[in-house]
């Protein structure tokens, strides 16, 4: 199977001007002075139907190691929620930008770039993983630049996003485009697959191997269903976690090796007090939980890792079923931030809490490799318009959305384009 390639973008005449409608394209390389872009500022805080505004704001302009890049779509992550609701923390706090342009996932075409910036030209397809620091301390320079001081989350921390015509981004933030993927399946992916691979594969000595049990919460959703591919790539097998029936067949089409519907249980938000009547009740369940994983993985075989990201709901739960070693993995807190458990069963049974937050470049650029190789599905199951962009995040909120990843349309101007030049055809 051969693998992508670059190609070139075929001239093609634009005017000139200081902005441009969405997608209109301007010339190759040329940087209007306005753009157009969803914009949340601190006095709307709230829901995004009302804290996400179309606005008209400046260019961004690019240092000598930034990149700007023509969106064509963008990806829907839950911290585009988080930065309209000012929670856990409301962006402004960090970067001190007036608005805040939210969006941590793009896929696009390089339009400008520093001059000192290498590796990348005008006119390169890319994505762009969501990952910054500022490259000069000792975690960035053989360490983990996920330790680094400087270490910040594009698109959240920052407040320069993709939900905009144009990013700016630190040029090792790109990475290849997938060419086979259309425009849309491009911008929907790296946040998730990128958080999935280095929960699963950057936590030494815990990294996957063939063979063993990894329970999934969440499986049908954007990190689940990332996870049980990589754990399928990886030789292992994936306990698919859903809520609904109708996703149980997604998720064994993904390659789940069994799937529990959690409604079926009754032990789930914060552990009762121990040695309570409450903590009896709730023990009884989690052990038919329990079980329900043995009936997949062979009776007393527990799973070896948890792949954690509701948190307070199901942590108790998570921290219980992990075999003597194993680990419980983190990423996130969706159903609240107060995680509670029995800590007998950690410090006895020796089991390991790992937090995880998203991946640095060789983590990131590893999973993009699975993708470009076409080894993973992008899962990508709605796509928006540019107008849209608030109800695709007031459909995440209210957990509507479909199992997989959402992805908007900027400057693409409509879905199942592969190629600028299907772009701009499409426009006429």
């Amino acid at each position: 199977m051969a693998l992508d390639t670059q190609t070139g973008i075929a001239p093609y005449d634009a005017p000139e001007k200081d902005l441009y409608e969405i997608g209109e394209m301007p010339p190759l390389g040329y940087v209007p002075k306005k753009m157009y872009a969803w914009a949340i500022r601190r006095e709307r805080h709230g829901e995004p139907d009302k804290s996400f505004q179309k606005e008209v704001v400046d260019t961004w302009q690019v240092d000598s190691h930034e990149v700007l890049v023509l969106v064509m779509a963008a990806g829907v992550n839950y911290n585009g929620v988080w930065a309209g609701l000012g929670v856990p923390i409301s962006p402004f706090d960090v970067h001190k930008q007036e608005y805040h342009i939210a969006g941590s996932d793009a896929s696009g075409i390089v339009w400008a770039v520093g001059d000192k910036v290498k590796q990348w030209k005008v006119g390169d397809e890319v994505v762009i993983h969501c990952n910054q620091d500022d490259g000069d301390d000792e975690e960035c320079n053989g360490g983990d630049p996920m330790f680094s001081p400087t270490q910040r989350i594009w698109g959240y921390e920052t407040g320069d996003g993709s939900f905009a015509q144009f990013a700016r981004v630190q040029a090792q933030q790109l990475m290849p485009r997938p060419k086979h993927l259309t425009w849309e399946e491009s911008a929907c992916y790296t946040l998730t697959l990128a958080t999935a691979y280095r929960m699963l594969f950057g936590h030494h000595p815990h990294e996957l191997k063939p063979g063993q049990n990894v329970l999934v919460w969440g499986a049908s959703g954007g990190l689940g269903s990332y996870a049980i591919q990589l754990i399928n790539t990886a030789g292992a097998n994936a306990i698919a976690v859903i809520s609904e029936e109708d996703k149980r067949d997604f998720v064994l089409g993904l390659g789940a090796k069994g799937v529990i519907n959690r409604k079926d249980f009754k032990c789930w938000g914060q552990l009762p007090t121990v040695n309570t009547p409450e903590y009896n009740d709730w023990m009884k369940e989690a052990r038919k939980f329990g079980k329900a994983i043995w009936d997949i993985t062979g009776k007393g075989v527990n799973v070896d890792m948890v792949f954690e990201h509701p948190g307070e709901a199901t942590f108790p739960v998570s921290t219980l079923v992990c075999k003597k070693g194993g680990m419980v993995v983190i990423c996130a807190g969706t159903t609240g931030f107060n995680c509670t458990f029995d800590v007998r069963y950690m410090w006895m049974h020796q089991k390991r809490l790992q937090g995880s937050h998203f991946a640095h470049l060789k983590q990131a650029a590893s999973a993009n490799r699975l993708m470009v190789e076409r080894r993973l599905d992008p899962c990508m199951s709605e796509v928006f318009g540019w107008d849209e962009i608030p109800d695709a995040h007031m459909k995440m909120l209210r957990n509507q959305h479909k199992p997989g990843n959402m992805s908007v349309l900027v400057q693409a101007p409509k879905t199942g384009l592969r190629t600028f030049e299907e772009a701009l055809e499409a426009r006429g």
